[in-house]
């Protein structure tokens, strides 16, 4: 058997921890995986996967394996389009993960572009507002915004996005909106958290490059962007919001801004990746799209 195939089928596996999907990816027999998986196995005297009822893990040995093979295979792309100069040579699986609202307002829609430019590159998708592995998980990159924890990651800053204050239309004609920072004693904040708990409902502004907060009355917490939104359609009270990604409800007046002269601090862009000495093509030419891509809907360079 090529043990490149092995590798590429244990790859597929350990990502997916499961036989079955990983079968229906590759488009072989769920027969063929677990016989390849078993050959590598017996190549490298030793386990690989642990099987369960319910899924499928690396072992430590397989964990190994997985990061290392994750560099390998990437370099084997890289060679069997190392002398060609058309971007269509570009192939292999993309798995990146970004945050939902940049997924379904800015990044598919846009798509199609990017993949007539490089089709063979097979896209994977995810979108959630929890921070994912990118090493575990088998990510080649996410994109994150907010300030960055230490990390190993390599992080590519792509610029600042710009925050507003806003409330929906109906809530601005039933209560009225806040003119002075003094006035948000009278209103509502839709608070977001990345957990539940004890958090303050607080209003964030900056000023003078200094950060201030407010604590503000709060009649509902969301632990979810698209809950966020929705509250504050659903005239719940002040959200605070990257303006880029709701220029498009500003226009049509569903959202009024409010206290202009109040924003939080612009947002810092980035996009992370695990550092490997050589990067797939397949991963920079994507990367390099979606910095072009953030600043045509206004992310400040």
């Amino acid at each position: 058997m090529n043990k490149l195939d092995l590798l590429k089928t244990f790859v597929r596996v350990a990502e997916l921890s499961s036989f079955t999907l990983a079968s229906d990816a590759l488009g072989l027999p769920r027969s063929t995986v677990s016989e390849q998986i078993r050959a590598l196995e017996q190549l490298l005297d030793t386990r690989l996967l642990q099987r369960t009822t319910r899924k499928v893990q690396a072992t430590p040995d397989g964990q190994a394996l997985y990061e290392r093979s994750k560099d390998l295979l990437a370099q084997m792309d890289e060679l069997e389009s190392l002398f060609r100069q058309d971007d269509t040579a570009i192939s292999g699986r993309l798995r990146v993960d970004m945050p939902t609202a940049v997924a379904r307002r800015l990044v598919i829609p846009r798509l199609s572009e990017f993949l007539d430019r490089y089709p063979r590159i097979e896209v994977e998708i995810s979108s959630t507002d929890r921070r994912v592995d990118l090493v575990r998980e088998g990510f080649d990159c996410v994109m994150r915004v907010g300030e960055l924890p230490d990390t190993s990651l390599v992080a590519r800053s792509i610029g600042q996005m710009r925050m507003i204050n806003c409330v929906s239309a109906g809530y601005a004609e039933r209560f009225g909106i806040p003119e002075t920072l003094e006035d948000l004693q009278q209103h509502r904040l839709v608070n977001y958290v990345s957990a539940f708990g004890a958090a303050t409902a607080l209003f964030e502004y900056s000023r003078d490059g200094k950060h201030y907060q407010v604590a503000m009355p709060c009649s509902v917490t969301v632990n979810y962007i698209e809950a966020y939104e929705a509250a504050c359609l659903g005239g719940l009270g002040i959200v605070q919001l990257p303006c880029l990604s709701h220029d498009y409800q500003l226009r049509r007046g569903e959202l009024v801004e409010v206290l202009p002269d109040y924003r939080p601090a612009p947002m810092p862009v980035s996009l992370l990746y695990a550092h490997r000495r050589h990067l797939p093509q397949r991963c920079r030419v994507f990367m390099d799209w979606m910095a072009q891509l953030l600043l045509e809907y206004g992310v400040m360079p």
